[in-house]
């Protein structure tokens, strides 16, 4: 069995990770390709601005028993079309939904960042070639930080842009037994990151330093996204992506319950979380390899594993195009 003390997504037995960067564009994608016969997954919506591609394949009461892989990806609407180069990928493989004499149809859930214009010239996103090569260098090992779908990600964005710290990619896992529970996380919030004592870890930080703490800066009437024009323009800029991986045997129900408690979880490291702003979109996937002795198990391992995701992906983020990270402090 793959070794678990790794703590990173790929923990979990036939879960691969690839991806695709551009330092200079700002923006890639990420891809978690699940085993050559898929994996069952469902999703919740947590926030009102959200970017996806084949949801409803999601939904439990969905003929699609299995998916083969989602696909984490930058440049907001316009990155979804990358989905194209996973399907392609996976289908030259013979890796999808069998339907008959046509061969197979990948099934590859989407969810996008928005990270247009923060790179160097025009607006950069992923393409279906890109994608592709994010899956051709899947594997077990997941680099984090300003990687993939990371690259352009910022965080505390509540006074507006020019206020914020990076984001990034993040991934952590936890076992018990044989159970394992990991977890792949992108942090493009609205929000603050805080740590597991309640202090701002990454956020919105006034010239001199100091955080403007961003529920208290809504709470005492602060204009959200910096008002304005910059507001208009920065609304439905921001989005935590998460994967929530496990091997034990959950029902797609079940899994949809995982994906909520991936919510909660992220809601105790970002504040405010889930804001009409914010397009975050949590999976749930399992390759069933193992019995789960509760789904509530299941649940609680990802109270431990996603938390420690989110504060990996500001941890290990380093800054770009003037926005500081914490990685440059080290």
């Amino acid at each position: 069995m793959r070794d678990v003390t790794a703590k990173r997504l790929t923990a979990v037995p036939g879960i691969t990770v690839g991806h695709w960067t551009d330092p200079a564009g700002t923006t890639g994608c990420t891809v978690v390709l699940g085993p050559v016969e898929g994996m069952r997954a469902a999703a919740a919506l947590r926030g009102r601005a959200t970017g996806t591609r084949e949801l409803d394949a999601l939904d439990p009461r969905h003929l699609v028993e299995r998916i083969h892989a989602i696909l984490l990806t930058g440049g907001s609407a316009y990155g979804l079309g990358a989905a194209d180069g996973v399907m392609r990928w996976l289908r030259e493989r013979g890796r999808g939904l069998p339907v008959g004499p046509a061969g197979v149809v990948p099934i590859v859930p989407t969810a996008v960042v928005f990270d247009l214009g923060r790179g160097e010239g025009p607006p950069r996103w992923p393409t279906a070639d890109d994608a592709a090569r994010a899956c051709d260098t899947a594997g077990a090992d997941v680099a984090e930080g300003s990687v993939g779908a990371g690259t352009g990600c910022t965080v505390g964005k509540v006074a507006g842009i020019r206020y914020a710290m990076k984001g990034g990619v993040g991934t952590w896992a936890a076992r018990s037994g044989e159970l394992i529970v990991a977890a792949l996380v992108v942090v493009n919030a609205v929000g603050d990151v805080r740590d597991a004592k309640g202090e701002i870890l990454a956020g919105a930080r006034r010239p001199d330093g100091t955080f403007f703490d961003a529920v208290r800066y809504l709470a005492e009437g602060g204009a959200p996204l910096g008002g304005g024009d910059a507001a208009r323009s920065g609304a439905g800029t921001n989005t935590t992506l998460a994967v929530v991986a496990t091997n034990a045997d959950l029902s797609r129900t079940q899994l949809q319950g995982l994906a909520h408690a991936g919510g909660d979880a992220l809601a105790r490291r970002i504040l405010p979380f889930s804001t009409i702003f914010d397009g975050d979109t949590i999976f749930a996937v399992s390759t069933a390899a193992v019995p789960a002795a509760t789904p509530l198990q299941a649940e609680a391992l990802a109270a431990l594993v996603v938390p420690e995701a989110v504060e990996r992906a500001v941890r290990q983020a380093r800054g770009s195009a003037g926005v500081p990270g914490l990685g440059d402090r080290r």
